[in-house]
């Protein structure tokens, strides 16, 4: 991975145009030929990109960035380059879950009616592009929902839903698809932004999924 931070104003030109002023920018270009363009907020998301397969060419004060299919163009004006570093990352293992929310999904695939009386499973770790969804269901009216399952629901677990969620339903055969956070516990917060995509939220008992009464007063 290479990572520049540099001073320049960014043009996409394509079916539409967009432009990002001149402005201290992060550019990160990846193994697989993609280049984003970050500002030091909005979290994960960039200000503009470009997914592969893409070329970059570098001219004195201009970088271009053209697509491989469609001719898309991103043009960047450098005025000053403040950093430029290249880093060997080698292949990603991949998202590990620990035991207890690994066997929360298991056990919850088998229990899917935990979610509701008639909802059905697809599969466990449904794959997109940028990752496993770790539920697909169907609901009792036939509805696909995606299910994204943490020990500790926090915002990051609401955003990721929301990605997964944004490519499923470009999917014409499972759209449209609903989306549910479960977890164990869920932070306030987690629960007013999924609430204000439209998730909804479910707090799981491990305890009883796995068949175990539990007995909570001392005599």
């Amino acid at each position: 991975m290479r990572l520049v931070i540099a001073r320049c104003s960014v043009d996409y030109v394509g079916k539409l145009t967009a432009h990002l002023p001149m402005a201290p920018r992060l550019i990160l270009i990846k193994a697989d030929s993609s280049v984003s363009i970050h500002a030091d907020d909005r979290a994960f998301k960039p200000l503009n990109w470009m997914n592969p397969p893409c070329k970059l060419r570098e001219e004195d004060g201009t970088w271009t960035v053209t697509h491989g299919k469609t001719g898309e163009k991103l043009v960047l004006t450098m005025e000053e380059i403040i950093h430029d570093s290249s880093h060997e990352l080698g292949v990603d293992p991949g998202l590990i879950k620990d035991g207890v929310e690994a066997h929360l999904q298991e056990l919850l695939a088998e229990h899917i009616t935990t979610l509701g009386a008639g909802w059905t499973l697809i599969r466990r770790e449904y794959m997109t592009a940028i990752g496993p969804v770790d539920i697909l269901c169907r609901d009792h009216t036939g509805a696909t929902v995606a299910v994204e399952l943490k020990r500790r629901g926090d915002i990051d677990g609401v955003e990721q839903l929301t990605r997964y969620l944004e490519l499923l339903n470009r999917d014409p055969l499972l759209a449209p698809v609903k989306g549910v956070f479960a977890a164990q516990e869920i932070k306030p917060q987690a629960r007013v932004l999924a609430a204000d995509r439209g998730i909804g939220c479910v707090t799981l008992d491990y305890d009883k999924l796995r068949g175990i009464e539990r007995n909570d007063t001392l005599f």
